[in-house]
């Protein structure tokens, strides 16, 4: 059957599919039968089914109705479907139907929308989710963006699950799917402890050896360097004594799903989802020029060093199990469990959750290492003899682009490293996240210092915000403790927040990382969320300009077609630099922003759309909502069978056979056999991709006889940011 769950809109109807397992003899019936004490609005037709020894294994579809009522409850109920006759034994199998009311004060046409995505999302006939439940990055398999394969995942994806199940859970009231959600990210994609087996020889006083960053891709492998002085990590020992584990809990950002590279855990091959790694060389590297990776090298793979001398040159190599963070994933993790606590509560079923958010604020805990200059270095670091931190001085309390951690293979010649990183972008700020894990009593972490840290953290990122808010109201890149990677002296001129340069393209510069509205709309709507939850006056402040220019760059056509801000172009930079720990950041008249180019993308529409209607629900701003409105209702005209989705015309995949850089002289191979050599191309060492369905128009494309190859792609992220928009749109204005 499929699916085992449905939500269904109140005076609407879902569908089940169902087969039998086994084929039968002769014929046999299936019995659909309401459980006593289900809400009697539900119900099932029809009620009997027939499937004979030919047609055994064709689904048939059974449909459940939800009836109109007066009240602004959502009941459930359960049917069984039980198989009889036919020589086999068949057991039964029970489908839950959830209501979904649609009653002001209840739910309503927003949220039924919510429901039919989330019946679409969970559909196995769609393909969202992997055998194993895990969620894809998307359904199609030929996408190359930042994972270079659609079947691959993220912790943004995992992020995304939980945010899915949390609204399920506020307009359902079963808090059960989103427990499992987070069960299933626990299992896989935070690394247990047979995946980082020696961190017991972890060392804080030397957290690891330096080794810099280099713009261009030819300078790697990039040197170790134990000349370098490294600061001592501050918070290793209190979390071990927290939770009583020399362990990280955090995601890896990056799976491969299927294991389509054929990597598998540790070299096997066959293990499956798989720990992989992409970027490892600088700013320059675009996903184009990338070479996949086990997280765990045993040298099966790759050249006689496995894949380690590609990126580090080193006298010697161990085989070793290495990975890395993406700060915002985990802190959207913990945002997520703020609301299903907050809905929850509002239930009186909090209990049934709360062993859950206790995992978020032991996750925030951890987080804390995305605070940290790579080196643990102070702020203000201009070379490579600058001062080394002796505690927190390394922190910046901001969310940097990632946190990592590593060890060697063998615990008997064991070693362990810890890194933070040196780079603050804008987008990847939760100042949400940072109010719950210090105000929350729930979610307030169990380390001695956590939750002060991150009260810390609220007020440095709303300046953060503040200091690179542009003279329209957009919100510029971010800055950086080691200019170029590795602790440069930063062009003269440049202003320094905290003692960190000004980067208007902290992080990558191909394509350069703050001209996506994306992260405008993404990182905005923490802000709005935290101005909603608790009425932050310095967020509001933010929010009242930043939503202005956002808007004055909306269009909402006569026909309800939307067009938002897709490309952005900067100019200038802050006024100055900003030290103070209280205040905020004066404004900023000679930075500035300009709409290179308008989009429809569905994700991002969702996600500014909740911006838009947190800031309006608390501002009491009605042109706010009303935009919120009608760019949900226009997204809301691109639905398919799937989910909701615009045609994408990828000029960007001629660069599917782009050279990779390979040192001259290196040799090695794929786990398919795919030779790595200074001949590699994306696409051979990525064989795998010619045998995709989506292959010939891409071939095409690429040989001239084709334009460039249009997909309509259904992302996971986005089909749940739009999701959520309308879940939480019903929930902010239920009457409409």
């Amino acid at each position: 059957m499929a699916p085992t769950s449905l939500v269904v809109p109140e005076g609407g109807t879902a569908t089940a599919a169902v087969k039998l397992s086994l084929q039968p003899n002769s014929n046999v019936t299936m019995t659909v039968t309401k459980q006593s004490g289900g809400d009697a609005d539900l119900s099932a037709a029809p009620t009997t089914l027939t499937f004979t020894p030919a047609n055994w294994n064709i689904a048939q579809n059974v449909t459940i109705s939800a009836a109109q009522d007066a009240d602004s409850t959502g009941g459930s109920a359960t049917f069984t479907f039980s198989a009889t006759g036919g020589g086999v034994f068949y057991f039964s199998t029970p489908l839950t139907a959830t209501e979904a009311d649609d009653e002001p004060g209840g739910t309503n046409a927003y949220v039924q929308r919510f429901t039919t995505l989330y019946n679409k999302l969970h559909d196995p006939a769609n393909g969202y989710f992997s055998p194993e439940g895990v969620p894809y990055h998307s359904v199609e398999t030929f996408l190359v963006e930042a994972p270079d394969h659609g079947h691959e995942t993220t912790s943004e994806a995992y992020s995304y699950y939980l945010w899915l199940e949390a609204v399920y859970g506020q307009v359902t009231g079963d808090w059960s799917k989103f427990n499992a959600a987070w069960a299933s990210m626990e299992r896989y994609i935070i690394p247990a402890t047979a995946d980082q087996p020696t961190n017991s020889f972890y060392n804080p006083a030397k957290p690891a050896t330096y080794a810099g960053e280099w713009n261009e891709i030819n300078k790697y492998p990039t040197q170790i360097e134990s000349g370098v002085s490294v600061g001592v990590d501050p918070i290793a020992g209190e979390l071990k004594t927290a939770y009583g584990t020399g362990d990280i809990y955090g995601m890896h950002w990056l799976l491969d799903v299927d294991n389509t590279y054929k990597f598998g855990r540790c070299g096997d091959g066959t293990t499956k989802p798989a720990y992989i790694n992409t970027y490892q060389r600088g700013p320059e590297e675009s996903v184009f020029e990338t070479l996949p990776q086990p997280s765990c090298d045993t040298f099966r793979h790759g050249g006689p060093n496995g894949f380690l001398d590609l990126f580090i040159k080193d006298g010697s190599y161990a085989k070793q199990w290495k990975y890395t963070n993406a700060p915002d994933a985990d802190a959207r993790a913990v945002q997520v469990a703020y609301w299903a606590q907050t809905w929850a509560k509002a239930q009186g079923k909090e209990s049934q959750i709360s062993a859950t958010i206790a995992k978020a604020a032991k996750m925030g805990d951890y987080l804390r290492y995305g605070m940290y200059d790579k080196y643990f270095k102070k702020p203000g670091c201009t070379s490579t003899s600058c001062a080394a931190g002796t505690g927190k001085d390394s922190s910046n309390f901001l969310l940097s682009w990632y946190y990592a951690w590593g060890g060697a293979t063998d615990s008997s010649a064991g070693w362990a490293w810890r890194i933070g990183s040196s780079h603050n972008h804008a987008g990847y700020q939760n100042p949400l996240a940072a109010w719950a894990l210090s105000n929350v009593t729930e979610l307030k972490p169990k380390s001695p210092t956590g939750a002060g840290d991150w009260a810390t953290s609220l007020t440095r990122q709303l300046q953060f915000y503040k200091w690179l808010q542009s003279d329209e109201g957009a919100i510029a890149g971010g800055a950086t403790n080691s200019w170029e990677g590795h602790y440069a002296a930063p062009p003269a001129g440049l202003p320094k927040f905290h003692g960190m340069a000004y980067d208007w393209q902290p992080v990558y510069h191909d394509p350069p990382s703050n001209q996506w509205f994306g992260f405008q709309a993404w990182s905005m709507e923490r802000v709005a969320a935290l101005y909603n939850a608790s009425g932050n006056a310095d967020a509001k402040a933010i929010l009242d300009k930043w939503v202005a220019w956002a808007m004055a760059n909306t269009t909402i056509a006569a026909d309800g077609t939307y067009q938002i801000p897709s490309t952005l172009r900067w100019t200038g930079q802050p006024a100055g630099d900003w030290s103070a720990t209280t205040g905020m950041p004066p404004a900023n008249p000679g930075l500035h922003v300009t709409v290179a180019d308008h989009t429809t993308d569905v994700g991002v529409a969702g996600s500014y759309a909740k911006v838009l209607m947190y800031y309006a629900a608390r501002a009491n701003h009605t042109g706010a909502k009303n935009m919120a409105k009608a760019i949900l209702d226009g997204v809301w005209k691109f639905q398919d069978a799937k989910g909701v989705s615009v045609p994408e015309t990828k000029a960007d995949y001629n660069r599917i056979d782009d050279p990779v850089y390979v040192p001259a002289g290196w040799s090695g191979t794929m786990p398919n056999g795919d030779p790595i050599n200074s001949s590699s191309t994306f696409i051979s060492i990525r064989s795998f991709l010619k045998n995709d369905p989506d292959w010939p128009k891409v071939d095409a494309f690429l040989k001239g006889t084709g334009p460039a190859p249009t997909f309509n792609y259904h992302r996971f992220w986005a089909q749940v940011d739009v999701a959520v928009a309308m879940g939480e749109f019903g929930r902010l204005f239920p009457n409409g």
